[in-house]
């Protein structure tokens, strides 16, 4: 807590005890413990929170069984903390993002929870808890501190109203249960018939994972977009040679609906879009236009960014592939596999995707387009805030592929539907 945050504390509470500093140090160093702990923990993105501060939080949390990764943002580790200054039958209620619901970290969270309170109850709020902030929240309570339980009580709301008391209405998801759904407590806000329905087709033997048919990755990473994409029209300016020139999807709203074609490449350069990529692996030496590209400031200012000042030499953009097919990886009604024929290559502003041998990429999308997939996205992919879904690399392995024409009948297919129209509800798509 900083000084002026430490003021304002005390003026709203002249009778508390107010600490200023590390909170991950002084519950390392006190002795106090409380009958319980209540509040909105700090939300610091792993990027910036690190240093001894993240050490420290990783090794109180390690203390109460918890151990989390590099990409753990510090709310996480902070719960937990408050966890272990309670005094036995403890409880805590505090504020948590819906990334709770999804993210990695959640795991290690929600296990250790679950290992020392007699109750874990989370309350889901479709409406903002927070509207003016972008992120979702949600309400984590826990009671009963020294027992332990095996499940997860989870309570979805349409808003918030202020209760006396945790909500009744709970559904009842066992540990088992959830760890089967990789540890994803999103996918139960959703109808109960509609998540059983797909429990069944998932099952089915004609039903894949994406893992078991390809690959989605990032592509490359340029360090310098502008200065490594050129216009048809730079290109001939700068005399740059076509055999090093090759045509880049650079972000998602380039795509089309099914196929990336010639017809598609041709509009694209018609329309001089800065779609080609200076490709200069294995080129040596320089041709000397290409060197004069370099030279110029927009070259200079380019080898002086990260990316490009960590690579030898710093002019060959690494990991250009053509793949099968891409991916979009932050959409709005659903994720869009777009195949690639024209043999073009891509940004990380979309995945590509690499089909294993044996499979075709028409078969691919039909079954992408289904119902099943559609709402597997929607289950193994997660809100970014503003209507999005994002999916990433290992969230699509996860999707699964009906490739063999499933038994579902009329009335399925309108229960997946709607389970898919709640989804899209929960994650504010209009």
């Amino acid at each position: 807590m900083d000084r002026t945050h430490t003021l304002r504390a005390r003026m709203r509470a002249p009778g508390a005890l107010v600490h200023e500093g590390d909170f991950f140090l002084w519950a390392s160093q006190t002795s106090e413990r409380f009958d319980a702990a209540a509040g909105n923990p700090p939300f610091i993105r792993y990027q910036s929170f690190s240093g001894e501060t993240r050490g420290r939080a990783q090794a109180e949390a390690a203390k109460f069984g918890a151990r989390f990764n590099g990409l753990c943002s510090s709310w996480a580790p902070f719960l937990v903390g408050a966890a272990g200054l309670l005094r036995s039958a403890g409880a805590m209620a505090f504020v948590v993002p819906a990334e709770i619901g999804h993210a990695t970290y959640a795991k290690p969270l929600l296990e250790a929870l679950c290992k020392h309170f007699d109750r874990v109850h989370v309350i889901a709020f479709r409406e903002k808890l927070f509207p003016a902030l972008s992120e979702d929240c949600w309400l984590l309570h826990c009671a009963g501190f020294g027992g332990r339980t095996d499940e997860i009580l989870l309570t979805a709301l349409e808003e918030f109203h202020p209760l006396e008391a945790p909500p009744e209405s709970v559904r009842r998801i066992s540990l088992a249960s959830w760890r089967k759904s990789g540890c994803r407590l999103r996918k139960f806000l959703l109808p109960e018939r509609g998540v059983r329905l797909y429990d069944a087709l998932a099952g089915m033997p004609g039903v894949r994972r994406f893992s078991e048919v390809g690959h989605a990755g990032i592509g490359y990473v340029t360090g310098a977009n502008d200065f490594f994409h050129v216009r048809p029209t730079e290109a001939q300016f700068w005399g740059l040679p076509p055999q090093l020139l090759r045509v880049a999807v650079r972000k998602g709203e380039q795509l089309p609906k099914r196929r990336v074609d010639k017809e598609v490449v041709g509009r694209w350069l018609a329309n001089d879009e800065a779609v080609l990529l200076v490709h200069l692996r294995g080129v040596d030496p320089l041709p000397a236009r290409v060197r004069e590209y370099l030279d110029t400031d927009a070259g200079h200012e380019a080898k002086d960014t990260y990316k490009c000042r960590n690579r030898n030499p710093w002019y060959v953009v690494p990991d250009v592939k053509t793949p099968h097919a891409f991916l979009s990886y932050m959409s709005g009604l659903a994720p869009t596999l777009v195949a690639n024929e024209a043999g073009c290559v891509c940004t990380n502003s979309v995945h590509a995707v690499q089909l294993s041998p044996n499979f075709d990429i028409t078969d691919v999308q039909r079954a992408w387009e289904t119902p099943l997939c559609q709402l597997s996205c929607e289950i193994e992919g997660h809100p970014l805030g503003g209507g999005m879904l994002k999916i990433e690399p290992g969230e699509v392995a996860n999707v699964r592929l009906p490739l063999q024409q499933t038994p579902a009948s009329r009335a399925d297919t309108t229960i997946l539907e709607e389970t898919i129209t709640e989804a899209r509800r929960w994650r504010h798509y209009a």
